[in-house]
């Protein structure tokens, strides 16, 4: 079997990340690229994306399979049903310090991706060239003070963590 035949390396990563998070008492969360194959409440989407918290306190009867990531949650109060394609998934992280791992940003061209929308944080970051296996980091960028056009400037609100590439 070849690298091109074998399963994509992401189940396992998300997998891992996340019993790194419980093993040492963080909280795991994901960012999701959302779009129609992802079943989350829909009021809390900005910018195409959600941040979930996927801890055992968090949810109910939680898979981490291969293809998708399933369990149920309760937003304002109210039990819902979330679905996530593994291939949505963008990042794991723990919220305590910001450690864990970004992930390519799902290639443009699909029919959902082609319709025009207000660009995320997350969406100018250049994808790797479309190797499955292929894991990167967000990293902002050095020198630019001012925030982009398409965004007013946000007001501070205390230390925020951010990812940290784990050895």
């Amino acid at each position: 079997m070849n690298a091109l035949e074998s399963t994509s390396t992401r189940p396992y990563l998300i997998r891992a990340l996340y019993e790194w998070c419980t093993d040492n008492g963080f909280t795991p969360y994901v960012a999701v690229l959302v779009d129609d194959s992802v079943q989350v409440p829909r009021e809390y989407v900005k910018n195409g994306e959600i941040v979930l918290n996927i801890s055992y306190d968090a949810t109910s009867s939680l898979k981490l399979g291969n293809d998708f990531i399933e369990f149920k949650a309760r937003f304002a109060g109210t039990a819902r049903e979330i679905m996530v394609p593994v291939n949505r998934v963008i990042a794991i992280y723990a919220r305590e310090n910001g450690q864990g791992m970004a992930f390519p940003v799902p290639v443009a061209g699909a029919v959902e991706d082609a319709t025009p929308s207000k660009p995320s944080p997350l969406s100018s970051v250049p994808a790797a060239p479309a190797e499955e296996g292929k894991v990167v980091q967000l990293v902002p960028e050095e020198g630019s003070g001012k925030p982009p056009e398409h965004e007013p400037p946000k007001p501070p609100s205390g230390p925020r963590p951010a990812l940290k590439r784990v050895k």
